[in-house]
């Protein structure tokens, strides 16, 4: 089934994302955490793509497995930043042979010390040919703070109109920590013509030194709040763990009150926090 109908069937959808693993060896575990995180039901489930496709084999086997034999939706990401055109025709034909009809195009990390080593540039150059496939429903991400490499967030949202006019149907966010960033930001792509479905892509702080490292590389912002949170219970694991399930549970409470068309958990391959989050919102979402 294509995402583009749940968000037209649903006031509010509910995804989660897992990665694949890098050795064939950790298979069984991350297919062990998908079995859990499917049995909260999401409307679909989103499986990663490694760093310059290391992990495109497990993707489509993952993506495919949830699908097969968990009844969940799949929503295969695809990056393009160091394939070529072949590379990506042949990715697409695996997750067509898989069953896959939904696809997350991504440029993906460019690599330390190379230009774009593959055909592509942008993210909008990959929709336009995943658009010619003709059979996959679209998704791309997008950045309540503007993209890293951006000059402004203005000419963020130029090429982001770009990506959806080449064919996305639906958006997920990188990750925020405060509401009032993704409300502002929706107001803007609207402004810009862009009204496709936009879900919050939302990360529960359960590891203070993983969530550093996550958000000096995109750029996300800690609002005080959330700083006083890891100062306060950052080297005490138990305690973290539940002041970061209650800070995001505090976060998607007020985005679905205000009427956000979708939550994306980045779960991290834990389904516990999936678990804890969605126990305390089962009334909600």
């Amino acid at each position: 089934m294509h995402i583009s109908n749940y968000f037209a069937q649903n006031d509010c959808t509910v995804s989660f994302e897992v990665f694949p693993p890098k050795a064939d060896s950790a298979f069984a575990s991350v297919r062990a955490a998908t079995e859990k995180l499917c049995l909260l039901a999401p409307h679909y489930m989103s499986v990663t793509y490694g760093a310059g496709g290391g992990t495109s084999r497990n993707t489509a086997a993952i993506a495919a497995y949830v699908q097969d034999e968990l009844n969940t939706t799949a929503l295969a990401h695809l990056s393009c930043v160091s394939s070529t055109r072949g590379e990506v025709a042949e990715r697409l034909q695996e997750l067509r042979i898989a069953g896959i009809e939904n696809v997350l195009a991504l440029r993906g990390d460019i690599p330390e010390g190379m230009d774009f080593p593959g055909d592509y540039r942008y993210a909008c150059e990959l929709v336009a040919d995943i658009a010619e496939e003709g059979d996959f429903c679209i998704g791309a991400a997008c950045y309540p703070e503007g993209h890293p490499e951006s000059s402004s967030q203005s000419e963020d949202l130029i090429h982001l109109k770009e990506k959806v006019d080449c064919g996305v149907s639906f958006l997920c966010t990188q990750m925020f920590f405060d509401n009032n960033v993704l409300y502002r930001f929706l107001y803007k792509a609207l402004s810009h013509g862009i009204d496709v479905p936009v879900t919050a892509g939302i990360m529960p702080v359960t590891n203070s030194a993983q969530i550093k490292r996550m958000v000096a590389l995109s750029g996300a912002a800690l609002p005080p709040r959330l700083l006083s949170v890891l100062d306060r219970f950052g080297d005490n694991p138990n305690a973290l763990f539940q002041a970061g399930v209650a800070y995001a549970i505090g976060q998607i409470l007020d985005l679905v009150a205000n009427g956000v068309r979708g939550i994306h958990l980045y779960t991290m391959n834990k389904p516990d926090v999936a678990m804890a989050i969605m126990n305390s919102l089962s009334e909600i979402m």
